[in-house]
């Protein structure tokens, strides 16, 4: 998939968004999926709480695609969730950024992290990792013995210490504290197979896009503290965070397409739109579900995170998805 093939961007008919060119009250916010599949219940989910974060506040919605692991795609899969966006009337503003395109940025930031002395090669295998003691830290053992040649991972230190103690306020779930020597240790940020780490590729991106504001699920929550160090690595102030629950199955895992989650269907968007409402408690009131313009003209003005589900995970429910509500 090329650039060419996705879609500009397409007004509201209820509402005359901002364009590029002005931040409105300085809020610029995100939705950026991984092209593995459809779009679901749980990436819905994510994409309208964003997206009703931003236009509250009168701001950007840019939309990313994380297309950055090939193995892991599916074709076709990132012009349908896009299209998907557009059925439930969730109109983003600009140009879709992909990931696959943004190479040499990464590359950059890559270098300036060696040019501050931060990285290491790393040729350390899967089951040298897996023979660790039970601890979830890297042991740092190619930063002492590093390796002479190729293939191998790049690393980049983390410090002990109160350098190393990563601490933040999210907007959902909380006072957060990490100490990455002791949680993750030196970590991966260019992978042995040549491809960039997410943890690099989505800070470089949200620097690059000037995001204030991550708005997304809780699964991602464990990837906060890394992304703060290299924020600061790179000399930048970090977007407030918050992460929202996310709806897991009954056997409590997240709704993804590893759990067999259904896609959208997009014939019902209004039907899954009030229930995606209902599900961040927002209590859309019943005679709008059979328009999407209409939920999401009435949500903007209130919507309201105090009244999203606390914790870190919603139950899915028990009727099928894909039938109408009504």
């Amino acid at each position: 998939m090329t650039s060419d093939s996705l879609p500009p961007h397409t007004p509201s008919s209820s509402n005359d968004y901002l364009d590029l060119g002005d931040t409105g009250h300085g809020y610029i916010g995100r939705f950026a999926p991984s092209p593995t599949g459809e779009l679901h219940r749980g990436s819905l989910l994510t994409a309208v709480a964003s997206y009703l974060d931003a236009r509250q506040q009168q701001g950007q919605w840019l939309v990313r695609m994380e297309d950055l692991d090939p193995p892991r795609e599916q074709p076709g899969a990132a012009d349908s969730i896009l299209r998907s966006l557009e059925a439930h009337q969730l109109y983003w503003d600009g140009e879709v950024m992909l990931q696959s395109q943004r190479l040499e940025a990464y590359q950059q930031a890559l270098e300036q992290l060696e040019q501050q002395g931060l990285t290491y090669p790393c040729n350390c295998t899967r089951q040298r990792l897996k023979s660790l003691p039970q601890t979830p830290a890297y042991d740092g053992h190619c930063r002492r013995h590093p390796p002479h040649k190729p293939p191998y991972a790049i690393r980049v230190e983390v410090p002990d210490g109160q350098a190393g103690l990563m601490s933040f306020e999210d907007g959902f779930q909380g006072w957060q504290e990490e100490q990455l020597s002791d949680s993750v240790g030196d970590f991966v940020i260019l992978r042995k197979d040549g491809l960039f780490a997410y943890q690099l590729a989505v800070v470089v991106d949200d620097i690059a896009q000037g995001i204030t504001h991550i708005l997304r699920g809780s699964d991602l929550l464990d990837s906060s503290g890394r992304q703060l160090y290299l924020f600061k690595q790179l000399g930048q102030t970090p977007p407030q965070m918050a992460h929202l629950p996310v709806i897991v199955n009954s056997d409590g895992q997240k709704l993804s397409k590893q759990t067999f989650a259904e896609p959208l269907d997009s014939r019902h968007a209004p039907d899954n739109l009030f229930l995606a409402l209902q599900q961040l408690g927002q209590n859309p009131p019943a005679e709008l579900r059979g328009d999407c313009a209409e939920l999401l003209e009435w949500s903007i003005p209130r919507w309201d995170r105090n009244q999203v589900p606390k914790g870190m995970a919603i139950q899915q429910e028990a009727s099928n998805p894909q039938q109408p509500l009504s």
